[in-house]
Parts: structure tokens; sequence; C-alpha cells
């Protein structure tokens, strides 16, 4: 069988969780790789220096290196001209437009869908209130954009025979999007990446992007008001803002090396997380280092963090349910009152059920079921 494998873009700066999923399926499956942009094998850093990955037009437009997401209006174009026919399998790995490759009713295409096109669907509103292009005249023109990308977006969601979701969280988002039921299998998480600590100093941290629905906002303003040390690291649009609000106990460092980030990540008291998530890979890497978590109450963190308030024996973290500074406040205040019964080891146990070696295990397993429903279901079209 020949395979080929899909994802959005392959950039130095794109390094989350959807790019810990097709470097782990490369671990086990020989693909052709393809990708609206590729500026990572010419990397030499990369994983994927030196191999053939086959791209779009959009791979010699200006800036494309910088964000291709600028040139948003012709993906769902870009990615239907990639001409996979002659494999047998698709794999896709899909956050935006990954899933819409044209197919045939010979190939068998399985998604595993890290979310629904966000900006397109839940961060609609948001995007419009903090982009200047939600404003004024071009603000329609904008919504009418965003209205056409949610209409390819649940179309194309009819190309992919079966989905796999990287959390309950997602597989209902799925369902709420595309009416389309969902594999549950979680995103592998390098947890021998980060070293265990069991003695920690006295700061909190959080690393994120530093674009608005990641609400680092929220945690900054409430830490200049508890008084309390806090690292923030990360980059983004708000950087100068995060800036400009952080108090002397708050040291906003920016864009940090993995071996900073791994570093910082052990030796914390705890990290602190505002945003709603689909998953949420931070938070089973901070557990990794043995390290407690607070997190909003949302999304995938209810799926991954242990709240102490219900599991008194196998906590391994805090929420709190309002993105809000006074809720975060409450909760790290009862975090100082019971921080002792936190145990390290057993953050350390929970985050390892996320290692890549049981991803590989379910995603190929799941792998060969939809593959031998296809050939059954073949073998009984040729009956008739």
């Amino acid at each position: 069988m020949k395979f080929a494998l899909v994802h959005e873009w392959l950039t130095p700066k794109a390094t989350g969780g959807s790019e810990l999923v097709v470097r782990e399926i490369l671990q086990h499956i020989d693909c052709d790789l393809y990708a609206l942009i590729d500026f990572e094998s010419t990397n030499p850093q990369s994983y994927l220096f030196g191999r053939k990955i086959g791209t779009t037009f959009l791979q010699n437009l200006p800036f494309a290196r910088n964000g291709v997401q600028k040139y948003l209006p012709l993906l769902p174009l870009a990615i239907e001209q990639l001409d996979l026919r002659d494999y047998d399998v698709i794999l896709s790995s899909s956050h935006a437009v990954a899933k819409g490759v044209l197919s045939s009713p010979q190939q068998l295409h399985i998604c595993y869908c890290h979310t629904p096109m966000r900006y397109a669907w839940d961060l609609t509103f948001d995007y419009l209130r903090h982009s200047v292009m939600g404003r004024g005249p071009q603000g329609w023109a904008t919504r009418y954009l965003l209205h056409q990308l949610r209409q390819w977006d649940a179309i194309s969601a009819n190309r992919v025979d079966h989905f796999i979701a990287n959390s309950h969280h997602t597989a209902r988002r799925i369902w709420r999007c595309y009416r389309r039921k969902a594999e549950v299998i979680y995103p592998p998480v390098n947890i021998e990446r980060f070293p265990f600590c069991e003695q920690k100093e006295d700061f909190y941290l959080t690393v994120s992007r530093l674009v608005s629905y990641k609400q680092v906002s929220v945690i900054v303003e409430a830490f200049n008001q508890l008084g309390y040390p806090l690292v923030v690291i990360g980059d983004g649009p708000q950087l100068e803002e995060i800036r400009l609000m952080a108090k002397s106990n708050i040291r906003v460092l920016g864009f940090q090396p993995d071996e900073v980030v791994e570093e910082y990540m052990a030796k914390a008291k705890a990290f602190v997380y505002a945003a709603c998530e689909d998953f949420g890979i931070a938070l089973v890497e901070a557990m990794a280092g043995g390290t407690p978590v607070i997190a909003y109450g949302a999304g995938g963190a209810l799926e991954t963090v242990r709240d102490i308030r219900k599991h008194p024996e196998g906590g391994t973290g805090l929420f709190f349910m309002e993105q809000s500074p006074a809720a975060l406040i409450e909760a790290v205040k009862i975090f100082e009152v019971s921080a002792a019964a936190f145990s390290p080891e057993r953050s350390r146990v929970v985050a390892s059920a996320f290692e890549p070696k049981i991803f590989g295990s379910r995603y190929l397993g799941f792998l060969e079921r939809c593959y031998q429903d296809y050939q059954d279901g073949i073998g009984e079209l040729r009956k008739t």
C-alpha cells in the first residue's frame, strides 16, 4: 500500500502538538509527506531536513514562510490542488484545511483532527473583535469570508472516511460542526524530554503563545494583584501588551529555547493556564516534570488534570471555572494552602499515560481496523 500524509504547514515556528502527531506517524508508517508550505526540509535543525515534501502554489507567495494564514481565502483552493491519486491510503493531520484534500472512492482517508477550523467556528467573534480586519467596511468582507470558510469546512468533512479526535472535547466539536463521530486517541507527549524535579522553587509559570484566546492577560492581571512571582514564556502579537501590564513580581521572558522551557517547567511551584484548549499539551508537559497545574476547567484540561478537591489521593492540579482574575486568584490561594498535598511522582505517573508508544499503538490499531472494514466493504460490493 502507498500512504500519503497531509499536514497544513511545516515551518520552524510550527512546533505544537499537531507537529508532534506528524512526527510520530512518520515513525510508524512509511508515508509521502505533503503540506501547503514547507520550510522544514531545508532547515538543518529539523528532523525533516532533506526530505522530499509536496507543496502547493502558496509555497512561492511572498511572506508565506512567516505565516501562510495571511492567505486564508486561498487555503481551501490550495489544499485541493494536491494530486494524491496514486495513493491507497490518505492520512491527514488537520487543524484547518488538510482534511479537504480531494480523494476517490478507491482511497481510504483517515483524518486526525486537532480541532475544527477555530477562526471559522469557535473563535469567530474573538477574531473579529481583536483584529483590524473585523472593523469597518472590511469587517463585513471578513464576515462573509468566514461564512464561506464554514461552508467549505463542513462540506469537506464529507471527504473523510474516519475521524480521530485528540480529545473527547474535540470529538464533541467535530460532531457539532460536521455531524460526524470520531475515535478519541490522545496525542503523543514526549514525557522523557522534561526532567523530573521534586524540589520546586518559589515561582509560578505559564508558557503560551501570546494571542488573545490564550487569556495570558488574565493570568498577569491576577498575579499583579496577588504579588506572587510569575514567569511568562512565549511570543506573539500580545508580547508588548503583556510586558506593559506586568508589575515587578512578573518576569516576561518572551521566546525561549526548549532547554530553558524544560528547566522552568521542572522547577516551577505550579504551572498556570487560562485558555480553553482542545487537548492542552503544555499541561501534560508540566505534569511530566512533577509540577502541579492550575488550569481553566474546560476543554481538554478536564481529561488530563485531576483536581485535588475531587481526587484527594491522586490530584495533579486545581481548576478555576471562569476566565477571570478573581477566579484565578481564588484558585491560587487554595493552592497555596494545599500545596503540600501534591505529589510530584503522582503527576509524572498521570502524564505517562500520554507517552508516544501509547499513541502509536492506538493509532496503528485504529488504522488497521478501518482498512479491514474498507476491504470487507469492497468484498461485499464485488459479491453483488
